[in-house]
């Protein structure tokens, strides 16, 4: 299975804000912290916002924070809204071509696995990604100060 640079960037922007205890930060911050695209993250913090995870303040001392608790974040629900597909094989998708699908048992044991990854990433929230034993050394390696 592979999650998308989107749905990537949306669990960095989180963890980024989450580590800044409620104060602003920008897109630029961001960008810099992880050396990634600040054109890429602004599709990314746009639909953040629209989906409630983040709050965004517009003007000169702007930026973003997190609109609610780490611990009221859950992976695996962020997963399911920021990927589009999760079709890890054709015949799970709407474009299967494949001539076997109708008497393949592969589908129900890939469909099983994507449920299970699923299901495994529903019992964190973004508090479990950044414990509080390692929030120093994420600090510094986000260039946090």
């Amino acid at each position: 299975m592979h999650i998308t640079r989107y749905t990537d960037y949306s669990l960095r922007v989180l963890i980024y804000l989450a580590t800044r205890d409620n104060e602003l930060s920008t897109i630029q911050q961001i960008a810099d912290s992880y050396d990634i695209s600040r054109n890429h993250l602004m599709k990314v913090v746009h639909q953040l916002n629209k989906k409630g995870y983040i709050e965004t303040i517009r003007g000169k001392k702007g930026g973003m924070k997190l609109r609610m608790h780490p611990g009221d974040i859950n992976i695996g629900v962020l997963v399911r809204e920021t990927e589009q597909d999760l079709s890890v094989v054709e015949c799970l998708s709407g474009n299967n071509g494949c001539r076997i699908a109708p008497v393949c048992g592969l589908k129900g044991m890939f469909n099983e696995a994507v449920e299970a990854f699923l299901k495994t990433l529903d019992q964190y929230t973004l508090q479990d990604v950044i414990p509080e034993a390692h929030r120093a050394q994420l600090l510094r390696l986000l260039q946090i100060a």
